[in-house]
C-alpha cells in the first residue's frame, strides 16, 4: 500500500477518487499522459487493494476503498504508540544517566 502511494500521480488519484468514483477518462484528464498510462496507476492501486473497479454497461468506474485507509490508520497508530513508548523508556534511560554522571561528577563527552 505505501509503495503504490509512494507516486505523486498515484496520490493525486487517490485524492480525486476520495471525492466520488470516475472512470480512466475522467482520471486521465488533468494529467498530460495516456490513458494506458492512468490505467497502469489504478492497477498498482488495484493490487494494493485501495482501489477497486466494476463494469457498468460500457463504463469501468473505479473506486476508492476508504476502509482500506481505515486499517492502515490504524496500523500506524499503533507502531506510533510502541515508538513514542520506546522513546519515553530511552528518555527515562537518559534522564537516569545524567543524573548519575551529576552525582559523580562526571561531564558529558559532547
Amino acid at each position: 500500500m505505501f509503495a503504490a502511494l509512494a507516486d505523486p500521480t498515484r496520490r493525486d488519484i487517490v485524492v480525486r477518487l476520495a471525492r466520488g468514483d470516475a472512470d480512466v477518462g475522467r482520471l486521465a484528464e488533468p494529467y498530460g499522459v495516456s490513458l494506458q498510462a492512468v490505467s497502469r496507476h489504478l492497477k498498482v492501486l488495484e493490487d494494493a487493494g485501495l482501489v477497486s473497479r466494476r463494469r457498468e454497461a460500457q463504463r469501468r468506474p473505479c473506486h476508492l476503498e476508504a476502509e482500506v485507509f481505515d486499517l492502515m490508520t490504524k496500523w500506524i497508530e499503533r507502531h506510533r504508540r510502541q515508538a513514542e513508548k520506546r522513546f519515553r523508556r530511552l528518555d527515562a534511560v537518559l534522564a537516569d544517566m545524567d543524573d548519575d554522571r551529576r552525582k559523580t561528577g562526571e561531564r558529558g563527552t559532547a
